[in-house]
């Protein structure tokens, strides 16, 4: 099996037609530091450009799917400066709300609205802990796969902010259930997540991969063209109903819930609800 090593992600080819896409930092638990983010959109856009591959997985490898997002300092962390901007907005340097409104802007919105659009149908192969930026990678996927012990929590809340900024719950759970993850915290099930529609198959740990490949391949046995506009017709039926518009009010409310938590605690977080990992060196 080829396979394509960059800093933080392996790409690798287990059949022509289908990429995989392995995030590989198992001691940060799949934490998506800028480095992930660039690293992940690079191979996003090779898989793209590549007319052999039909169907793109997303997977983590270690323990679990993803910890969310890597709140640590790290040597490259400015958005704009240490990596070349995909989206539209500038302003990386300038202080205050007008620098984080961008920064956020190109790295948690415009570039999980990139990936959600990629022309080619996703797989979001989930196994342990999925949470808050992990939700986002996996809602952006077009299908979900977890393993029988995935978890699924947005505790964006407890730090005093109003869920992630790719803010689809609603979508993904229904209106009711949604404010319910956000409003309590609590780790869902892949069993619950499945009940609720937000997974497609639920399968034993051991079965996971196995189980996604051969997903994969029943859709790569399908016309390119086919399925990208089928794909096409999902996506703007959904954007019809009000999805991008809801998201981009959503992430406003976001920002400000940042600026409260500024004047209030002297950080854009609600320190109280930070893991003890992150609360002494978070980068917020």
């Amino acid at each position: 099996m080829a396979s394509e090593q960059f800093e933080t992600i392996v790409v690798e080819r287990p059949e022509p037609a289908i990429a995989r896409i392995v995030m590989n930092r198992p001691e940060a638990r799949n934490a998506q530091n800028l480095q992930m983010t660039y690293d992940l959109n690079t191979a996003f856009d090779q898989a793209v450009q590549d007319d052999a591959v039909k169907v793109i997985i997303l997977a983590g490898n270690g323990p679990h799917f993803s910890a969310g997002h890597d709140l640590r300092p790290a040597g490259k962390n400015q958005a704009g400066v240490d990596f070349p901007p995909v989206g539209n907005w500038g302003g990386f340097a300038e202080p205050n709300a007008h620098g984080r409104f961008a920064r956020e802007q190109e790295i948690y919105l415009q570039i999980t609205r990139r990936w959600r659009n990629l022309a080619k149908p996703t797989i979001a192969e989930v196994h342990g802990k999925c949470i808050a930026g992990g939700l986002m990678l996996a809602w952006a996927c077009d299908l979900i796969v977890a393993s029988s012990d995935a978890e699924f929590c947005d505790p964006v809340v407890t730090m005093g902010v109003c869920g992630v900024e790719w803010f689809v719950h609603p979508w993904e759970l229904g209106a009711r259930k949604a404010k319910e993850m956000l409003f309590t915290a609590d780790v869902w099930s892949a069993d619950e997540a499945h009940r609720l529609g937000m997974v497609n198959h639920v399968v034993p740990r051991g079965d996971l991969s196995p189980f996604t490949l051969a997903l994969a391949r029943r859709i790569a046995a399908k016309p390119a063209f086919a399925l990208k506009l089928s794909k096409e017709a999902v996506n703007r039926s959904i954007d019809i109903m009000g999805q991008p518009a809801a998201i981009d009010q959503a992430f406003a409310l976001h920002q400000l819930c940042h600026a409260h938590n500024l004047q209030e605690f002297g950080m854009v977080v609600d320190p109280a609800g930070l893991h003890p990992s992150v609360k002494k060196t978070a980068n917020v």
